[in-house]
């Protein structure tokens, strides 16, 4: 492949990575879009690669085949490290930021690794404590910041830790958010821990097993209140870590502004997933609201 032809490759794999992420995740596109340049095209790639494998297991007509996608990715990445070419445009993006920024190996494995752990899991097998949902949280959305933190070349301790607590508070309202979907596709199956159904009334005993039902809608909100308390607490942890984070970090952070967004609009509806409100709009508000308040924290440098 000739220089010209090398070049427009990669722009068009660029060019791919940036639809993927504006589709399928939205609230962060208009995060990413606030990114200085030298950060923007490193969080577009792994964001991308975060659609791929969080999108492997719905869109498989059969969870094999999904399971499948994500073994492939895994094996993808020590393939990219290794400074191989993979006919896929989100590998060739891939292939392009890692070396040139030297992003860390170990975040993207740990990425997949979690989606991996998670597809293999039976139905059923429902996480026991909510520290379970927040270790995958922060193996799913904070290596995602971890990485465009590593692209500006950002050293510090602050931002690292207000970055996995925004990870962790994004990661939970997202899959709180999920629930209706995962009990549409199985009602007994969710990611509410048994911990939490058991103290809510959301816990059945059958047949020797015990499975999660959506059934009760009070115990449900209940249930989410607490979830979406945990991710409030890590929220205030990540803005009271403000004062100590560089400035030139303070982009890669802005994802805490979409987090605050879905948790309001959780409160509004009184914690009731079911609620249609929630589906409208960006995570419940109007598309408009949302960007105005977007470019707000990011005018003032704050997240």
């Amino acid at each position: 492949m000739n220089g010209a032809s090398a070049s427009s490759s990669l722009r068009a794999a660029f060019s791919y990575c940036v639809q993927q992420v504006r589709s399928y995740d939205y609230h962060n596109y208009l995060c990413l879009l606030e990114l200085p340049p030298n950060m923007r095209k490193v969080a577009f790639a792994v964001r991308a690669l975060n659609v791929e494998t969080a999108r492997a297991m719905d869109v498989a007509s059969d969870p094999r085949i999904g399971l499948m996608r994500l073994v492939w990715w895994q094996e993808a990445i020590d393939k990219i490290y290794a400074n191989k070419l993979i006919e896929h445009p989100t590998a060739q993006a891939l292939l392009s930021v890692v070396h040139e920024n030297k992003i860390s190996k170990v975040w993207l494995k740990r990425s997949v690794e979690a989606r991996i752990s998670d597809a293999r899991k039976e139905v059923g097998d429902t996480p026991e404590k909510i520290e379970d949902l927040e270790r995958y949280a922060e193996d799913t959305v904070s290596t995602l910041l971890y990485m465009t933190l590593q692209a500006g070349g950002i050293r510090s301790t602050a931002a690292d830790h207000a970055a996995s607590h925004i990870g962790k508070a994004s990661g939970l309202l997202l899959l709180i958010k999920s629930l209706p979907y995962h009990g549409s596709r199985n009602r007994h199956f969710s990611y509410i821990p048994t911990e939490v159904a058991a103290k809510h009334g959301l816990l059945v005993k059958h047949g020797g097993q015990s499975e999660i039902h959506l059934d009760s809608r009070e115990g449900l909100c209940e249930a989410v209140f607490e979830m979406a308390s945990v991710a409030n607490v890590h929220l205030q942890k990540a803005r009271d870590l403000a004062g100590t984070v560089p400035v030139e970090a303070l982009p890669v952070l802005l994802p805490a502004v979409p987090a605050q967004v879905l948790l309001d609009s959780l409160s509004r509806v009184n914690f009731d997933v079911f609620d249609p409100r929630l589906a409208r709009g960006i995570l419940g508000i109007p598309p408009l609201w949302y960007q105005l308040k977007l470019k707000w924290h990011s005018w003032r440098a704050k997240y």
